[in-house]
């Protein structure tokens, strides 16, 4: 989550170039410990070491740039690039992703 966070704080130096993006970035994650510890505060005492990533992730939630969003497993488009997936995991996936086989007939 602290890769994406940082890589979606990118997003708002475009303001310095005059192009707003006034909603925060959604983040979509299919942990949830993940989206708990982020978001709770307290929540990170249930942990026995916690890693400066939370911080990172928890700082931008604070400031609005970043929300987070669960997504279950077999939704989450990232596992295309990720899992190996049956055809029809994969053929919803791509779908979703709006990729479409020139090959197959109309």
């Amino acid at each position: 989550m602290a890769s994406a966070t940082s890589e979606l704080v990118w997003m708002f130096l475009l303001a310095d170039l005059h192009i707003d993006h006034k909603s925060p970035a959604k983040l979509h994650c299919d942990n949830q410990a993940a989206l708990h510890i982020a978001a709770n505060p307290v929540f990170h005492e249930c942990t026995k070491h916690i890693e400066i990533d939370y911080h990172v992730v928890r700082e931008r939630i604070r400031s609005g740039v970043i929300s987070t969003a669960y997504v279950p497993t077999g939704q989450q488009l990232a596992n295309i690039f990720t899992k190996p997936l049956g055809q029809s995991a994969f053929r919803s996936l791509l779908g979703k992703m709006g990729v479409l086989d020139i090959h197959t007939p109309p």
